[in-house]
């Protein structure tokens, strides 16, 4: 089991989803970063639960620990290991011998040959996305003293579009990491939480797409052939539960486009080069030009969801009717962009941390 990403700045997840604690490892980071408890405080809000009706009913208050690699506030250089205590456990709900469709319990059967901790997912839970979002929030803080600024919002939900980024989308972004629900047009907005409790009722899940933004980042960033931008990010965040595709820039729109209709021009303004389009999303040559980076996740309906479906009992090897219990999202899309913020902030700081040194993110 592979569970560390990174080159130069590297994060391991380790942890179940019922068991005593989950955490992270952050390793490669460079000394004299601070550290601002409540802005991970913060960031973790973003990802738990609401209470609104618009996610599971499972409440985690995330108190998490930082016990090494931080000193009077400071990064040490050291690995950073941060835990999270599991609390409001339902182990009751889950079944070792019942594979819901949509998750990893059959893979995971046929992989770990049964050893594997199932409940509520085990070690492939979402629940294991908090404490990436909680080392994350440090890299956000450090990227954000270098003027780079991240964030997301809910592109559609449900079929539901949100009105698109701005061609300069740094005050939609920072509009975008000060709202729980990360949408731009408010009406959109209603009508996706109605999509959402709709789905609720009938004992549903809907899913939606995520697009991400990160502005500031210098040109020149990026290895090719096989650690481009785009190599690196989409790797991580295939990580993501439930994210099923990513695109950058206009994506699979470009099997449409001519040529002259696909290419960003560029113009030289007090010495700067801009580019008067960004359908590439900020990369060429898997490289960064300096435009915004520009990317969107797919993420698929929650899999457990009420409503009764075919499956198998992996003990008989039976085939069974199985309608899931318990306390589950009806939509994970408006949770996931925290994480998602946090996924593209670790990549950026792995390629920054290559390109330009360790030191490149101290204070």
């Amino acid at each position: 089991m592979k569970n560390t990403f990174g080159n130069q700045l590297s994060v391991t997840l380790f942890g179940e989803s019922h068991g005593h604690e989950i955490g992270a490892v952050l390793d490669g980071i460079a000394p004299g970063i601070s550290v601002d408890e409540e802005f991970i405080r913060y960031r973790l809000s973003l990802r738990r639960p609401a209470g609104d009706g618009l996610s599971t009913a499972r409440a985690e208050g995330d108190p998490f620990r930082i016990v090494s690699g931080v000193f009077e506030g400071k990064t040490t250089g050291t690995p950073l290991c941060l835990l999270i205590p599991n609390g409001d456990t339902h182990s009751r709900d889950y079944n070792r011998g019942m594979a819901r469709p949509g998750h990893a319990d059959y893979t995971a059967e046929c992989k770990y040959h049964g050893f594997q901790d199932y409940r509520g997912g085990g070690h492939f839970s979402g629940r294991l996305t908090a404490p990436l979002v909680a080392v994350g929030a440090i890299l956000l803080s450090a990227l954000a003293k270098k003027g780079i600024t991240v964030g997301t919002h809910i592109a559609s939900l449900a079929g539901i579009p949100d009105r698109p980024l701005s061609s300069d989308p740094t005050a939609d972004l920072n509009r975008l990491n000060e709202t729980q629900f990360p949408v731009l047009d408010e009406a959109a907005a209603g009508r996706m939480k109605e999509a959402i409790r709709s789905a609720a009722a009938d004992g549903d899940s809907v899913g939606g797409i995520l697009e991400t933004a990160a502005v500031g980042m210098p040109a020149g960033v990026g290895e090719p052939w096989f650690d481009t931008v785009e190599s690196l990010l989409s790797h991580a965040l295939f990580g993501i539960p439930a994210v099923k595709g990513v695109e950058f820039g206009a994506g699979f729109g470009f099997a449409t486009l001519r040529g002259s209709e696909a290419n960003d021009g560029m113009r030289v303004s007090d010495g700067r080069v801009l580019h008067t389009t960004n359908r590439n999303g900020g990369i060429c040559g898997g490289i960064t030009n300096g435009a915004p980076l520009l990317f969107r996740c797919v993420v698929k309906p929650t899999p457990s969801i009420a409503r009764e479906q075919e499956s198998i009992d992996l003990g008989t090897r039976e085939n069974v009717q199985l309608a899931i219990k318990g306390r589950h999202d009806p939509a994970i899309v408006h949770r996931a962009r925290a994480v998602v913020d946090s996924v593209t902030a670790l990549v950026l700081a792995d390629l920054l941390t290559g390109r330009f040194g360790t030191d490149y993110l101290a204070d």
